[in-house]
């Protein structure tokens, strides 16, 4: 038996452009994916090595190849300021990027609902450059005994050309240009060739049309000196091509300029690769062209439900899908009709991935790059661990009542940007970070001081050093953790929201009883971080000393997401209201200070049927009489602050602006202003869960209060759902 001590996997970090080998420990598979151990995987000329010239850019060249981003960046500086945005754009550009999307192995262990794949079968699939990967079955297909492992490594690219293929709609006969060759270029020519088209490959490389040529194509050679469109109206007697297929990897115009110019009337431009688009609308007009863009291998890219939820297209209504291309491609390599061998420009052992990349970016010659792998027994019994120790130069702390140990749950954006440090400001020992092998769990773990990185949640909970277990994984995982760590005894701290349904949260409640039955006293709490912010804290302090009920605006610019993220899906995030608007609902129970005991909230319709719910206006009734209002709207403009704050009582008023400022205006006008750097307590939070802790003092938010925010954030999205009408809490009575 071959002996692996970790899963390795290549990952670029985008601030330097370097690339490493990350150690990390075995993944598994969810219900809807397999577990892969890798034999052969392929860079691609063109979409890696565009990864490294930008991993490679300084700062300013990075910003100049996203202009879309630097004016995000910009609005919120405005909005922001200028160090919490600074600080979010340089932890991006720390974080490791996985690379590779072409990949073949063998399948060691099928998740519980997949079907069509088993241990022992070979597959090709997207997973990235790793010993051992997981990846949704969909994109997968098995490979015939007549395709070897080298071969199935093209199989991803050559499906992105045959999705282009496809798009452009070829017939028997006709002539087609191919504007670029390299990989998917070369592979792109056999395809059309195969379909019995005629084909003109274009490159501004000799070696590469050399390639074209043997596999059957009219190869034309572009220069700087123009004339490009003529000469090929020479080669097709005047008529122009019938379509063409821009497969470059470029900034410029020119390969879709040149497409239009040299198309037939009537023609179809399918761009497959990158290119510019600045267009000038006289080269389509007149000849009414058709210019389509491909998406990568094909119908269900992109699609969570696809992807990710095992969900495939019916084959009448679709028939060739993501994961259909790939079957046709390891038929064409099967029956001969499409070659590979020739594009192998290297081959290198998987651990000298480094070399690979540094001749992928140096070596003009470079098409094809292989990696192989150490085959081992090709089954579960060679399986790495699932928890493994992350390397320190000095040994970790000693576990002590002042320094307890910690287990994360979850290595998401938020995790990583404000827990994690949060955690280390805390002065917690951090025991294990648990994830399902995300190469950002093994980065993550090492920038924070972690022992272990481990993608068993369950074994973080049972590990003796560990004394809370912090949950930040998607949502519909939250209360089973949180009920399985008070089970195993540990203090627990939740990322919100704490339950997605009444059932969940009577689950937790009976899992927080239990656990003081048996002596217990554990500490639950919710990251309701904004309850920390410094002028949330000053705030209340100064609505302590006012008389008679207060009244409360909180108007939240929360800003549209997509339809298909996953916090829309009510099974996964619960949809906005659970997953976000909880937030603000516990800072009005905190600024006012007295129980909730009535609820209503109306939504604003979606305006397709399609759309989730995103936008509602919720109100509060207090036990005092006071009463607060959250408008929560995804349709405002990007630009304008996300979150203020308005609140009456007493004859004054205060207005927190997006936790930057705090004014107080009495009758004599504003009278007060609390400028400072936007903090919305993420640290405070978690300082305040450990400092319980180490004191042996009750939870920082009372458990019966984060059950009452919860139940009424349940409350509310019912109602904003079903348009039901307002309603008690329950166990409070209506006034």
């Amino acid at each position: 038996m071959t002996e692996v001590a970790y899963v390795r996997q290549v990952v670029q970090h985008l601030r330097t452009g370097a690339i490493e080998l990350l150690d990390l420990p075995a993944p598994r598979p969810g219900a809807h994916e397999i577990l892969i151990r890798t034999r052969r995987s392929l860079l691609s000329a063109g979409t890696e090595r565009m990864l490294l010239e930008f991993g490679r850019a300084g700062l300013i060249g990075k910003a100049l190849q996203q202009p879309e981003r630097v004016r995000l960046l910009l609005d919120r500086l405005r909005t922001d300021g200028v160090g919490p945005v600074l600080e979010s754009a340089f932890n991006k550009l720390d974080e490791p990027l996985p690379l590779g999307y072409a990949n073949a192995g063998t399948v060691i262990e099928a998740g519980a609902d997949v079907h069509a794949f088993r241990a022992g079968d070979r597959v090709v699939s997207n997973a990235p450059h790793a010993s051992w990967a997981r990846v949704g079955a969909n994109l997968c297909a098995r490979v015939p005994e007549r395709v070897t492992d080298e071969q199935a490594a093209f199989v991803v690219p050559a499906a992105i050309g045959l999705q282009g293929v496809r798009l452009a709609e070829p017939t028997i006969g006709e002539i087609f240009a191919v504007i670029g060759t390299g990989l998917i270029g070369l592979l792109t020519v056999q395809l059309l060739t195969a379909a019995g088209c005629a084909v003109i490959a274009i490159d501004t490389r000799e070696d590469r049309l050399e390639l074209a040529r043997k596999f059957g194509a009219h190869a034309v050679l572009a220069t700087e000196d123009g004339g490009l469109p003529e000469r090929i109206l020479d080669l097709t007697r005047g008529r122009g091509v019938d379509g063409a297929l821009v497969t470059a990897a470029t900034d410029s115009d020119a390969p879709v300029r040149d497409a239009a110019r040299m198309a037939r009337k009537r023609g179809r431009i399918i761009l497959v690769g990158v290119a510019g688009l600045r267009l000038a609308r006289a080269d389509f007009y007149a000849k009414e062209l058709k210019l389509q863009v491909s998406c990568s291998y094909g119908p269900g890219r992109y699609d969570p439900d696809y992807e990710s939820r095992g969900r495939d297209y019916p084959l009448p209504f679709v028939r060739w899908t993501e994961q259909r291309n790939f079957e046709a491609v390891l038929e064409l390599l099967a029956n001969g009709r499409l070659s590979v061998e020739p594009l192998v420009s290297h081959r290198f052992a998987f651990d000298r991935a480094q070399d690979a990349y540094a001749a992928l970016l140096d070596d003009p010659g470079a098409l094809a790059i292989l990696l192989t792998y150490d085959p081992g027994e090709g089954s579960a019994s060679d399986l790495p661990p699932a928890t493994i120790l992350v390397p320190h130069p000095t040994a970790p702390a000693a576990r002590t009542v002042d320094n307890p140990g910690v287990a994360v749950i979850g290595a998401g954006n938020y995790a990583r940007r404000f827990l994690l440090p949060a955690l280390q400001d805390a002065g917690a020992r951090l025991v294990t970070l648990a994830a399902q092998g995300s190469p950002l769990a093994g980065w993550a773990a090492r920038k924070a001081g972690f022992e272990q990185v481990s993608s068993d949640p369950a074994g973080s909970m049972v590990n003796g050093a560990v004394d809370a277990v912090v949950i930040a994984t998607r949502h519909d995982t939250h209360a089973r953790y949180v009920s399985e760590a008070l089970a195993a005894g540990k203090h627990v701290f939740v990322e919100k929201p704490l339950a997605l349904s009444e059932a969940e949260l009577v689950e937790v409640e009976a899992a927080y009883a239990a656990a003081g039955a048996r002596g217990a006293r554990p500490i639950l709490m919710v990251g309701f971080n904004r309850r920390y912010a410094p002028h949330a804290i000053e705030l209340r302090q100064r609505l302590a000393r006012v008389t008679g009920p207060r009244c409360v605006v909180y108007t939240v610019n929360a800003g549209a997401i997509a339809a298909d993220h996953w916090t829309q899906d009510l099974a996964i995030g619960g949809g906005r209201l659970i997953g976000e608007a909880c937030h603000f609902l516990d800072l009005l129970r905190f600024l006012i200070g007295r129980p909730i005991i009535t609820v209503t909230a109306k939504a604003l319709a979606p305006d397709a049927s399609d759309r989730p719910l995103e936008s509602a206006s919720i109100t509060l009734g207090f036990a005092d009489g006071s009463m607060g209002t959250v408008h929560y709207f995804a349709n405002g403009a990007r630009a304008f602050p996300k979150e203020r704050i308005e609140v009456f009582a007493g004859g004054q008023t205060w207005q927190l602006n997006n936790f930057r400022s705090l004014i107080s205006f009495s009758r004599i006008g504003p009278r007060l202003r609390l400028p400072g750097r936007q903090d919305k307590g993420n640290r405070a939070c978690i300082r305040a869960f450990i400092a319980a802790i180490r004191s042996g003092s009750p939870s920082p938010i009372p458990f019966a209060e984060i059950v009452e925010v919860s139940r009424a954030t349940l409350e509310a999205a019912r109602q904003a759902r079903s348009d039901a009408p307002a309603a008690a809490l329950p166990g409070r009575p209506r006034t």
